[in-house]
């Protein structure tokens, strides 16, 4: 890892006003409720992709190569780790039977949200690791125990319904059965309720919660830096709708990315455990440098996508990747509600 980085406060603004302004822009541009078909979601992604890199390239020339090259790491990492949150949102979109029109606008919020949460889960890592190196190991054990449950297929069922945000929303403002369009609130007797769509993206906020226990702890592996483990994952999480909508009805396709995923996690780990030995026991353990991590999981990832594509699935079977529920509003079947 490189040393703790002296980041100029432009660079930090630049990035705060990159992330407002591509907000502001995806939500102009979206504004109308309409089915992202693949195209758009392809152009979108490549978008999200490129300004990653771009910001990226800003970092190598600023902060160094090192710098540079841990920001690419962990923004390829989260990118990897967030394949993951694409079926958790499949499924959420199908128990709710959320219209194919208005799933962009909830995933808009939940990245919103996502941002705000991982802020702040990555500062508290950041400012554990830099007192107590040891907890480094802490967060090896993790990622090896999530290895263990991918390889296993033993991943914990999220159930959007019974989620604890969703509860909760429950208890704070009644949720009605129907959809009012692209409305999170309605007026019912003369009192404000919530309409499901607010549920989804409570929903999605408590499935990035989940999530975060396994991305916090391998981004602290690439960098302790607050400024690179925060900005990758932005960038990271950015991408994830056009992703999404890319990828949607094709992730069964892509079966041995669990796979791989669980690879990357164990190197993580491993990675994890030697900068910790070399910290805490001896500095002759050596680490795995930077460069040797990002062409690992890259490594990985494209065989993962390789062999998928090469072997197919013997037997398809259909994950709820997307809600039959007509857009048009009215004629959709009723949503399911947590009850």
């Amino acid at each position: 890892m490189a040393a703790v980085l002296e980041v100029p406060f432009w660079l930090w603004a630049a990035f705060a006003a990159t992330v407002v302004v591509s907000l502001a822009v995806d939500l102009l541009a979206h504004r109308s409720a309409h089915v992202i078909g693949f195209k758009e979601a392809a152009a979108w992604s490549g978008l999200w992709v490129g300004l990653a890199l771009v910001f990226g390239a800003v970092v190598f020339l600023v902060l160094g190569t090192t710098a540079g090259t841990e920001y690419t790491t962990a923004w390829l990492l989260e990118k990897s780790l967030s394949v993951d949150n694409l079926f958790v949102f499949a499924v959420i979109f199908g128990y709710f039977k959320v219209p194919r029109a208005y799933q962009h606008r909830v995933l808009f919020f939940g990245v919103i949200g996502a941002l705000v949460f991982r802020g702040v889960f990555l500062a508290l890592g950041v400012a554990v690791v830099s007192r107590f190196t040891a907890i480094l190991f802490v967060f090896a054990a993790v990622l090896f125990y999530s290895t263990y449950k991918l390889l296993r297929e033993e991943d914990d069922t999220f159930d959007p319904g019974n989620s604890f945000a969703v509860r909760l929303l429950r208890k704070v403002v009644p949720v009605r059965d129907e959809y009012a369009g692209a409305k999170f609130f309605v007026k019912e007797a003369g009192k404000r309720v919530a309409t499901p769509l607010l549920a989804v993206v409570a929903a999605i906020e408590a499935a990035d919660l989940i999530f975060a226990v396994d991305s916090v702890p391998a981004v602290l592996a690439v960098s302790d830096d607050a400024f690179i483990v925060y900005t990758s994952n932005a960038f990271a999480i950015l991408g994830l709708r056009a992703l999404y909508f890319m990828l949607s009805g094709l992730l069964d396709r892509f079966h041995y990315l669990n796979t791989g995923l669980a690879v990357i996690l164990s190197f993580i780990g491993v990675k994890l455990i030697l900068q910790a030995s070399h910290k805490l026991i001896s500095p002759a353990v050596p680490e795995i440098p930077s460069p040797v991590s990002l062409a690992v999981i890259a490594t990985i990832l494209a065989a993962s996508v390789w062999f998928s594509l090469r072997r197919p699935p013997r037997r398809t079977e259909r994950k709820a990747t997307e809600p039959d529920a007509d857009p048009s509003g009215p004629g959709d079947p009723p949503p399911r509600t947590p009850g």
